[in-house]
This record gives structure tokens, C-alpha cells and sequence, in this order.
């Protein structure tokens, strides 16, 4: 539907009209820091490559096809190496479209576009293989090899005081996002009062994007681990759940250095580089590769649609053998089941774990 009247703004103008509404959310807590800074960096981009005299209203889907182009072809600072100019990633492109459309959403809807050009735009960044290793879910093994490495500290090269020890601290940080799968920016955001018991089991109230909150309970070696961590935090008025060791809140890319250091004490047959975001996967992956409801591991997660769980599904060496051998439909007859269904027999009370009618099932507790 059109507007009865369009506001012809220049691109500049409605740029600096949104990123101020983007500003807006993120003061409200409707808009992540990091989600609305991205935004704004994109729409900053789209006003220098379309040029910022040209009127919002005149653009079509083939000058955002050009501008699309442009910014594919643009170098990319963070990926050029030696001097060489590396353009833009599959996933960086993918994220800019993101970002323009929803400025010419907007647009539509504040009367400053006749029509939205997005769905005639056509240039679609083409995956190329995928994400980063570094991005992708750890192994069983190389799980493990980082929780095992961050529950056993290594003595210090050097004797430091007790308040720049942060051990512990690191122990947390793995142990939140290997099993807990946060965002990076929701766990630094996390502040000591977010935690709480209830009918003894020990949560964390996870704000997260779009000013949504979830309560996520904690497996007991992490509810363990944050117990010993607040018991040697140091008493400081800062709020923060995880400081430096001058006492300030943790910073996003301080994470990554934790992630690191953690994995120089792990086997080097188990070892490998993984962000913040590759622990995001590997949570979603074991989970839903353990028979987790899918259902709890997208409350978990954060998500408000299942079907955001398939970009944080990874495959894992021998899945697809031992889905194969444990065939539903090959599997010995159960004795005395209507019309000779498939299955095996109970073999014992492991079997019943996890069944809904299982006396103290404790199903679906994400």
C-alpha cells in the first residue's frame, strides 16, 4: 500500500533519521549494542556507496543491485593480509542486504519510500563453503579437552597476587559458553543479581536481543564453578559478573583472549582455534545430537523461531553411521507391540529417562 504522501528525503537525511530510531532501541534495550552498531556502520556504508544528494525514493532494485555489488567488491580491511585486497565475505555481504532492508522497511512504513526496491533487488552473496572453522562446533573430544583444561588451572610462570588471579574467572567463561551456548555480548552484559536459586537448582536470567529475557538453569558443574568463582570475586562495587583482575567489567574481545589461553593447557590432539560463537554451535550441536528437545535447546539458545537452529547445527564425525545403524525401521520387532511395530524391548530404568510418563522424568528443563 502507498503512502498518501512520500517525504522525498535525500539518502543522508533518512539514513541519519534511522540510525537515530536504531540509537533509539538500543537506549531501550529493544536493540542489542552490538546489533544496533552494526546497523548503523552498514547504513553508513549504503550513504557513502549510493551517495548521500540522491533522493531515498528514487531508488530502484537495480541501483540496489550497484550498490550491493560496490560493497562485495569492497576490501576488506579485516581479511586483507600481506597488502592483498581480500573483498567481503559471503556472510559479511548477507549481513549488509540485512541492514539496508531493514532501513528501506522502515522507510516504507515512516511515508518516506512510495515503494520498499528490496524485493527487486536480486544480487544475493553465494556461500562459499560455509562457515570459518574456527566458527564451526568442537568435536566431543575437543570439547571436552576445553572443559577439562579450564576445570585444571595450571600453576602461574610467575607468582602473582591473589586478586590477579583469574583462573577461576576463565573456568566460568568456558564452562557458561560451552554448555550454555550465550552470546558473547549477553555474557559479558551479565551482572552477579542475574543468577538465583530456586527450589534449589541455580539459573541465570540471560537478557538478550530484542529486549527479551530467559531464565536458563545451570548444569551442577557450572552452578560448581560459579559458586567458587563468587566466593573468590573481589568485593568491588562494580555489578559485573566477570571483572579484570583491576576489577572492571570484562570487555567482548577479552573473551576470545580467555577462549586462548584456556586452549594452550588442552592436548594438542584435542586442540583447536574456536570463538565465542563456534562454543555457540558447539552447544546447539551436542545438544540436539543427545535427542535434547529441540524446542528447549531454541529457549536455551535464545532464539524465538526453531528454525534459526539449523545455522548453529553442525555435523559430527560419524553421525550419519551411527544414524544408520540404529535404523527406526530396521530395528528388531518389540514383542507383543500392536501390529509388529519396530523397536526394542526395555532393557532396564535407563530406558525410561527422559519419557514424559518416567516417574521424576525431568524432561524439557531448558
Amino acid at each position: 500500500m502507498r503512502p498518501g504522501e512520500v517525504n522525498r528525503l535525500t539518502v543522508e537525511e533518512a539514513a541519519d533519521r534511522y540510525v537515530e530510531l536504531v540509537r533509539a532501541k538500543m537506549v531501550t534495550g529493544a536493540l542489542s549494542a552490538g546489533t544496533g552498531e552494526v546497523y548503523a556502520r552498514d547504513v553508513a556504508t549504503f550513504v557513502r556507496l549510493c551517495g548521500p544528494g540522491r533522493i531515498l525514493d528514487d531508488l530502484s532494485g537495480e541501483d540496489v543491485d550497484a550498490i550491493l555489488l560496490a560493497f562485495a567488491r569492497k576490501p576488506d580491511e579485516r581479511r586483507s593480509a600481506a597488502g592483498a585486497e581480500a573483498a567481503q565475505s559471503a556472510s559479511s555481504q548477507a549481513r549488509f542486504r540485512r541492514s539496508v532492508s531493514a532501513m528501506f522497511k522502515h522507510a516504507a512504513l515512516a511515508g518516506w519510500v512510495q515503494l520498499n526496491p528490496m524485493p527487486s533487488a536480486t544480487v544475493v552473496a553465494r556461500e562459499r563453503g560455509g562457515l570459518r572453522p574456527e566458527r564451526r562446533a568442537l568435536t566431543k573430544e575437543q570439547a571436552e579437552g576445553l572443559i577439562g583444561a579450564a576445570r585444571s588451572p595450571a600453576a602461574p610462570a610467575r607468582p602473582r597476587r591473589r586478586d590477579q588471579r583469574t583462573d577461576l574467572r576463565d573456568a566460568l567463561i568456558v564452562l557458561l559458553l560451552t554448555t550454555l551456548g550465550p552470546r558473547v555480548s549477553e555474557l559479558v552484559r551479565a551482572n552477579v543479581e542475574d543468577f538465583y536459586t530456586n527450589d534449589g537448582v541455580r539459573y541465570w536470567r540471560i537478557f538478550g536481543k530484542g529486549g527479551r529475557t530467559r531464565d536458563v538453569p545451570l548444569p551442577r558443574d557450572v552452578a560448581a564453578a560459579l559458586a567458587a568463582y563468587l566466593h573468590a570475586r573481589p568485593p568491588v562495587p562494580d555489578k559485573a559478573l566477570l571483572l579484570s583482575w583491576r576489577g572492571k567489567r570484562l570487555a567482548r574481545g577479552d573473551v576470545q583472549a580467555v577462549i586462548d589461553r584456556v586452549q594452550e593447557r588442552v592436548d594438542p590432539d584435542r586442540r583447536r582455534t574456536v570463538t565465542p560463537h563456534g562454543l555457540r554451535h558447539t552447544t546447539a550441536t551436542h545438544l540436539l545430537a543427545d535427542g535434547t528437545d529441540m524446542d528447549a535447546v531454541r529457549r536455551v539458545l535464545g532464539h524465538s523461531d526453531l528454525s534459526t537452529l539449523g545455522r548453529y547445527r553442525d555435523e559430527l564425525p560419524g553421525e550419519l553411521e551411527v544414524a544408520m545403524r540404529a535404523h527406526p525401521l530396521l530395528r528388531p520387532t518389540r514383542p507383543g507391540s500392536p501390529d509388529g511395530l519396530p523397536g526394542r524391548p526395555p532393557t532396564g530404568p535407563a530406558d525410561l529417562a527422559g519419557r514424559e510418563d518416567a516417574p521424576g522424568s525431568h524432561r524439557d528443563q531448558g
